[in-house]
This record gives C-alpha cells, structure tokens and sequence, in this order.
C-alpha cells in the first residue's frame, strides 16, 4: 500500500438461497450416500463456500496489520498505526494494549507502527520484531520480550536495524518470519516521486537497503546477522542483507504457509500496480525491475540487470492506485477459496482472488463481497485464517 496523501477514504453477506442447495442435493447423488455436485464436491461444501462472508473481529485505531503468535489458537493481534497493538483474546478485545510505544512513533501518512513477527520459538523466548517510523522519520526495527502472553514489556526493546529515510512516504513496512526462520522486512525506495535519490534512485542500487526486501538474522542483544546464504553476502559495494531488489514500495508481500513461496505487491506510481510471485528460495537476488520498470511498463531507459516481470499488473487508468498485497489461502473452511490469493487495493476496495505460479497468474476473479474501505493490510493467524483490515477502523476474518 501507498497510504496517499491525504488518505482517500460493511459487510454483506451473501447467502445461499434455500432452493439452490436443495436442487444440487436431490440431483447430484453419491455412491456413499452423500450428496454430490456435478464436480464432485459434496454439497454441503460448496454450498458453504457460496456462503463466503466477512465476519467483523473489531473495531481499531487506523488497523494496518493483523497476526497471532504461532501455535496460539486464541490470540490476535492488531498492529495500530499510532503506535499500539491491541490484542483480541477468545474474541474479545482487550481494553490494555499488548504493547504501547506511541511516544516513539512518527504516525500519519505512510508513517507509523507498520507490522509485527514473532519469533518462530516465541512460547520459549517471548521475542517478537515490530516496524515502525521513529521520531527521525527514520524506519526501525526492534525487538521486544513479553513476559506474559496478553503484555509485552515496552522497555525491553532492543534495536535490531534503523534505515534513514529523507521522505515521508514509501517506507514499506512489513516484516515477515520466512520458511527458513529468518526475519524478512520490505522498504521502500526512500520516497519521492520516480525513486529520486541518488544518480539512479535506490531500487537498482546494491549499496543501499531502500527499495529493497531484507534477510537478516536478529542477535539477542540488537543488531543483526547476515546470513551466508544471502546473494550479496560479502560482495564489494553491496550490502549483504538484501535478499530482493528493484522495488518501490513493497508495502505487503508475504509466504505461503504450506510452500514457502512468496508474493510480493509492490505499490506503483502512476501507472502500474503489480504482483510478484516466487516460489521458495527463489525470490534469492532476484531484480524486480524498479525504477527503469513500472510493471511491464518502460519508466526510464535506464539498465535494470536480469529484472523480472510481475506475474499480475492492475492499472490507474481502471481505478487502482495502491496494491494491498494479501496471502495464498490455507484455511480449508473457505472451500474454493483455497490454494488463491486474496489482494486488494486502497482506493478501489475490492477484494479479489487469484491462482499465481511462477510462470502465469490466471482466473483472476472478484470475491463478490461488498467493498472494504481503504484497504490497509490482511492478516493470517495460527490456524491460518485470513483477514482484511480497513484503515477506517474494521477489521474482518474471511469466513463462511
């Protein structure tokens, strides 16, 4: 997402007539006895899958991101811009925020507590990362320590990595726990218009972390490690956490829980909104193309060594101006909404699903639910639910 200046500013459910699924279950009999569709899915099934609804958690302080601690089927938590994140417990949000760092926080636009992760050994160590502009304007990273499950201890912080930043916009913002147990984070490209600083903006600059996505390894005490693995570890001129490159403002990319693969929606300009896809391990060095490309769209002639396309582009001129990227659904209670990718976009509202592989994205469809005001962020939680967040305040889980 690009929260745009000026932040441009519900739920329907849709139901299955009675007469539908009595019709599919008196026509389409199974040899077992259960009632089948012509496809062969039983009845019931996909019945409930036509009965996709969005089913309100709560409502937030300008929500824009949502997640639970692993392994916790009865937590969630929401990331506030303004510097808080609250914690819903058993379904109910409860009223003392599981962290508070407002008084450390830059918040408005694009800048504010942006995300979370949690350690992939949190029930142990009780370590977990938050995003967030400080009061340099700069992007930071630090680490925190809950001594309980419903508080996190505030002064615990550890700083892991700030990256200075001269603009207010385009600061990414979204950390995510990989596969292989490293932390990754998404920044943008250092804000203003056409990736400005620096001879050839930040995104093709190796020597810079702006514009790019990282993989780092936290040390207990702050700072970070890089891991041997990554593609410019100990290359000359570049810096060895960078792990993607050619991005402009990857507001929101995330993994597939069950592959390892990684999406990425990069928030375009004036054109373009685009949607990277990669299966596992091979997002590695990869050049996304920014600033010379705008999707598949020539933006300047300028180099952009081995880039690669985006498997799905949205454009301004249909209405999108700020992709919010989702995840690949594993929640097998949404039917046919599984193994899809759920996005939307800031200005348009719609929530949308689409199959994605390396190679095509296809059967890019609407999910025929009403529209989300100022889609900020989605979520997923411990069992794999996923969820949508509106920076007016609601927030969702996609259920049926």
């Amino acid at each position: 997402m690009t929260l745009r200046t000026g932040i441009l500013t519900g739920v329907r459910r849709i139901l299955v007539p009675l007469l539908a699924v009595v019709a599919v279950v008196s026509a389409c009999g199974g040899s077992d006895g259960t009632a089948k569709t012509t496809d062969g899915t039983p009845a019931q099934q996909a019945g409930a899958a036509r009965a996709l609804h969005l089913s309100k958690v709560g409502s937030f302080q300008s929500p824009v991101y949502v997640t639970s601690p692993p392994g916790d089927a009865r937590r969630l938590m929401v990331v506030e811009q303004g510097g808080a994140i609250r914690l819903v417990r058993g379904g109910r949000k409860l009223a003392r925020p599981f962290l508070d760092i407002t008084s450390r926080v830059v918040s408005g636009g694009e800048q504010g507590l942006l995300s979370m992760a949690f350690a992939r050994d949190y029930a142990r160590s009780h370590r977990f990362w938050v995003y967030f502009t400080n009061r340099a304007g700069d992007e930071e990273i630090d680490a925190f320590r809950a001594p309980s499950r419903d508080r996190a201890d505030a002064g615990s912080a550890k700083r892991i990595l700030v990256q200075p930043d001269s603009e207010s916009n385009h600061n990414g913002g979204q950390l995510q726990l990989g596969p292989d147990g490293y932390l990754y984070a998404g920044l943008g490209d250092g804000g203003g218009a056409n990736d400005q600083h620096g001879a050839r903006g930040n995104g093709q600059n190796l020597g810079s972390l702006l514009g790019k996505i990282i993989r780092i390894a936290p040390k207990a005490g702050g700072g970070y490690g890089i891991p041997k693995s990554n593609p410019f570890a100990g290359r000359a001129g570049a810096r060895g956490a960078i792990y993607s490159y050619g991005l402009r403002n990857p507001w929101r990319f995330s993994f597939d829980r069950r592959t390892g693969d990684m999406v990425i929606a990069d928030v375009g300009q004036n054109a373009v909104e685009e949607i990277d896809f990669r299966s596992r391990g091979t997002a590695r060095g990869v050049n996304f193309g920014w600033r010379p490309w705008e999707g598949r769209r020539r933006n300047f002639d300028e180099p952009a060594p081995g880039a690669v396309f985006p498997q799905l582009t949205k454009t301004h001129s249909d209405g999108w101006c700020s992709i919010t990227g989702g995840y690949i659904v594993r929640d097998r209670a949404l039917g046919s909404l599984y193994g899809r990718y759920v996005y939307g976009d800031y200005c348009k509202g719609q929530l949308r699903s689409v199959k994605l592989s390396q190679s095509r994205a296809s059967g890019d469809r609407s999910l025929r639910l009403r529209k989300v005001s100022s889609i900020s962020s989605f979520g997923q939680d411990a069992r794999g639910r996923v969820y949508v967040a509106s920076l007016d305040g609601p927030v969702y889980r996609f259920a049926r």
